[in-house]
């Protein structure tokens, strides 16, 4: 199971509407290898599912992530900080052994 924060669905939700996508699109979460540990996360919205994607519903907010993403992202959740100290979505994930110093790539 992959959760998702209160405040990242908010953020999911207002990403959504800057641009100017329907309530048809979800959030699609993915891993690629690359990265400097390893294997990077990439989120990006679409309006289509495949047939062994994953898709987790919260709040009017689809998240669909793909067979092989999903497991190295059982666990995870996902979280929006936003502040003076930076911002943007946070992938904390129990399966990663290793992080990169941005968050935004890890290793397992």
């Amino acid at each position: 199971m992959v959760n998702v924060t209160e405040n990242a669905l908010k953020q999911i939700v207002k990403s959504r509407e800057e641009e100017n996508l329907s309530t048809d699109h979800m959030l699609r979460i993915a891993i690629n290898v690359g990265g400097c540990s390893g294997f990077n996360y990439k989120m990006d919205f679409t309006d289509e599912t495949n047939d062994n994607d994953k898709v987790l519903e919260a709040d009017n907010v689809k998240v669909v992530i793909d067979n092989k993403s999903y497991l190295y992202l059982i666990g995870m959740t996902l979280d929006y900080e936003g502040g003076l100290n930076g911002s943007g979505f946070q992938f904390i994930n129990p399966n990663a052994t290793q992080t990169c110093s941005c968050g935004s790539s890890f290793k397992v």
